[in-house]
């Protein structure tokens, strides 16, 4: 099985609950379907200007173009009051 995995490093599950939770958030905050999708992903901003790592979250509606939110914070950081405003913005 170390094939599937080979160049990767297990995910910690508090990470993993801390994606479920922003996901969570965007899911009430933007009151969505639960046809909708909703991914949000931590990535290493190449920018020397960016401040590291930042949280992406994508919302995905039928019929409708992909919303892509970027919170300039790890995932670990992100809090509800961030995603709130990422919406609002």
């Amino acid at each position: 099985m170390a094939l599937f995995g080979f160049g990767r490093s297990a995910r910690p599950q508090a990470a993993d609950a801390q994606r479920r939770q922003v996901e969570n958030w965007v899911r009430e905050a933007a009151k969505l379907d639960a046809d909708d999708v909703v991914k949000a992903n931590e990535i290493q901003c190449p920018d020397p200007a960016c401040p590291g790592f930042e949280t992406v979250i994508l919302i995905m509606r039928a019929k409708q173009r992909t919303q892509a939110l970027k919170i300039t914070k790890p995932i670990a950081g992100v809090t509800q009051p961030d995603v709130v405003e990422a919406l609002a913005g």
